[in-house]
């Protein structure tokens, strides 16, 4: 019966100069600015946002230009084709950049027309010709790495490639 006073005692915390019973409040980040702050960021951030972008020297990767018909693909066919083979002659100056620069918009252009005459074949023809399509154009990757490498063997047998995937594909196409 000694334990029944304990009992019947309300619970009390312990004696502690950091214990509250008040919830803590959250604080919130905020982003405090000054004039000084605000003058320079606004007009670099609008510039930066609004500047005229320049296209980057990459692979084109839109597959087809949506207005091109069949028959803009077929006469510009033959002239993108001659334009990739021609590449060559900046490689052999090594002219690196600049042959990577001709190899790939020639190559985005074939690409264009390539797909549009694809797709305007009878879908048993398709895939066979997708196929073609798509080994010609791993070969031009892979000439565009190795110029970028400056391998010049390697350039060579990719070239050889491209001519022979390119004159199969033509065969087909045209």
């Amino acid at each position: 019966m000694s334990l029944l006073p304990l009992v019947q005692k309300p619970l009390t915390p312990f004696p502690s100069s950091n214990f509250s019973n008040k919830p803590k409040h959250k604080t919130q980040m905020s982003l405090n600015f000054t004039r000084r702050t605000t003058l320079i960021l606004c007009p670099t951030i609008s510039i930066t946002l609004l500047s005229e972008q320049q296209n980057a020297n990459a692979f084109d990767f839109r597959i087809t230009v949506p207005d091109q018909t069949l028959e803009e693909a077929e006469d510009g066919i033959q002239n993108h084709a001659k334009n990739l083979l021609q590449v060559t002659e900046l490689f052999e100056g090594e002219s690196w950049k600049e042959g990577q620069k001709a190899l790939r918009k020639s190559s985005a252009l074939l690409k264009q027309d390539m797909y549009t005459i694809i797709q305007a074949k009878p879908g048993k023809q398709r895939p066979e010709l997708r196929k073609m399509y798509s080994i010609l154009f791993n070969y031009v990757t892979t000439m565009d790495f190795a110029a970028r490498d400056k391998d010049v063997p390697r350039v060579w047998e990719c070239y050889d490639n491209i001519v022979i995937a390119l004159n199969n594909l033509m065969s087909r196409l045209l």
